[in-house]
């Protein structure tokens, strides 16, 4: 029975980390595989692409192409613009995200029928609001360039599928389920608001 509480012991100790964090700038597999990594371990990143890839599907495949487009440009364009030097405030690009989640989220819910030119700005909006937020700060270097490359083909991934999934429906009920998915979206941007409120910014 020790032996066997020594060898637990033993396994926890050799799995403890030496070093922690939240995002790993550098996983050595190259830039681009960074920004991957960087995409995937932001819910502030992701939850935004796939709200908005589920509403474009509801709203139609000419949506669904115009924002396929829009938003990963949108992206590079904010992200460039970040390593060219432009920047916004923390608390600024932290309200943004929460509100563009909250609209994106309630858009969802209530299933608006809006024109796809708006739309479209709503996804040009996000992919400036996002691509300045995940590259301030940075300097012009091609990793950082590789990186929001990386970033780029997720956005364009993730709303790709995230658009197939709700543009073949048709039955109410899987529609219904969709909005109400939109809802749990829109909630999650109003508690990240209120966050924001009593704390502060954070780095999103």
């Amino acid at each position: 029975m020790r032996a066997a509480r020594l060898f637990v012991l033993a396994v926890l100790a050799a799995a403890l980390p030496g070093v922690a964090g939240a995002h790993l700038n550098a996983s050595g597999m190259g830039p681009i595989y960074d920004g991957v990594v960087h995409f995937g371990l932001s819910p502030e990143d992701s939850l935004p692409v796939v709200a908005l890839g589920l509403f474009a599907g509801l709203r139609g495949p000419a949506s669904s192409r115009l924002l396929l487009a829009v938003l990963p440009l949108a992206w590079i364009t904010g992200g460039g613009l970040a390593m060219a030097g432009a920047s916004l405030p923390a608390v600024l690009l932290s309200a943004l995200t929460a509100v563009l989640l909250l609209a994106i989220g309630g858009l969802l819910a209530a299933n608006v029928a809006l024109a796809p030119r708006l739309i479209a700005a709503v996804a040009g909006v996000l992919g400036l609001v996002r691509g300045l937020a995940d590259l301030a700060g940075v300097e012009p270097s091609l990793p950082h360039a590789g990186a929001l490359l990386g970033m780029a083909a997720c956005v364009f991934t993730l709303f790709a599928l995230a658009a197939s999934l709700t543009l073949p429906l048709k039955r109410l009920w899987m529609i219904v389920a969709v909005r109400v998915g939109g809802s749990w979206l829109a909630a999650t941007g109003l508690l990240l608001a209120g966050w924001i409120w009593r704390y502060g910014a954070r780095a999103l």
